[in-house]
């Protein structure tokens, strides 16, 4: 079953382009579902029938797993047991049958404008990256990026003549992205930095990547998830300190600002218009606030 599942998980990599972070989801979730059946005498994917799904979901709920994540898990069980199924791997798909339980929506997490003119603002930031750091945090909130699109950016995607950037989204989908221009200043200024830094770590001729850590690699999840706390943290106290609270910052202020929807979709590389309708519930309360001290009648 392993071998299956690998199989799977390059078939994800290869032709449908998924990042790695997600078939690392993937992965997980399926490897779970083998341990699962094996558990349970199964030892092989012919030999799963829809009571055994169901009891792989009430394990995870039993287990402590939130509504969310066994959405998610069964997601992942439904695309793996359509790819076993369309590939003759089993005579019929049981997870056709499984129900997915009902996830209330969460808000996005934002800083208010003040809070971010603050962050960007910030005179306490110090260290050798500094410029750097402040250049990942204006490029957050100037195109509203993933974390992953930004680790992915190199030299040649940032296109400073037309104020733009080369963005490699989900499924590996390019897009453009308009960059303002006081990012672009910010980083030019760390542009200089890191011819600097890579003549010193000697890495001068084998490293595109636009952020580069001190030694001159390329960047990693990890140290721009550090350098996102230390800002956000350095102006609010919300809970939630992640590049993700940037790119739900960025899209909340285009919307209270009366940027059109679907260009604010298309900015985020959303593939539907529903998934960035969920700015709009933020939005609608800073709306409902001026209608109440506008109207005459309200």
């Amino acid at each position: 079953m392993e071998k299956i599942v690998r199989g799977y998980l390059e078939y994800l990599e290869t032709e449908r382009n998924y990042s790695a972070h997600t078939i690392l989801s993937y992965e997980t979730d399926l490897m779970s579902l083998v341990q699962f059946l094996r558990n349970e005498k199964i030892e092989s994917f012919d030999q799963v029938h829809k009571e055994s799904l169901r009891a792989f979901i009430g394990f995870l709920l039993d287990e402590g797993f939130g509504r969310r994540s066994v959405a998610r898990k069964i997601a992942s069980l439904r695309s793996f047991f359509k790819y076993l199924w369309r590939h003759k791997i089993v005579e019929g798909n049981p997870a056709l049958v499984l129900i997915t339980p009902k996830v209330g929506k969460r808000l996005p997490v934002f800083l208010d404008e003040l809070s971010m003119r603050k962050l960007l603002l910030s005179s306490d930031q110090t260290g050798p990256n500094k410029n750097r750091d402040l250049a990942i945090m204006e490029l957050f909130y100037s195109t509203g990026i993933r974390l992953s699109e930004l680790i992915d950016l190199t030299l040649n995607d940032l296109k400073q003549e037309e104020g733009l950037i080369k963005v490699k989204g989900k499924g590996r989908k390019e897009r453009f992205v308009p960059v303002g221009k006081k990012a672009l200043s910010v980083i030019n200024e760390y542009l200089a930095t890191r011819r600097d830094l890579l003549l010193e770590a000697h890495r001068t001729h084998n490293e595109r990547s636009l952020f580069v850590t001190g030694k001159g690699r390329k960047l990693y999840p990890q140290a721009v998830g550090r350098i996102v706390r230390k800002y956000i943290g350095a102006v609010s106290e919300i809970e939630k300190k992640s590049p993700h609270v940037l790119r739900h910052t960025f899209a909340t202020h285009l919307l209270n600002r009366g940027a059109d929807i679907r260009a604010v979709k298309e900015l985020l590389g959303h593939e539907s218009l529903s998934t960035t309708q969920v700015y709009t519930h933020v939005s609608s309360a800073r709306m409902k606030k001026v209608y109440e001290q506008s109207h005459p009648k309200a």
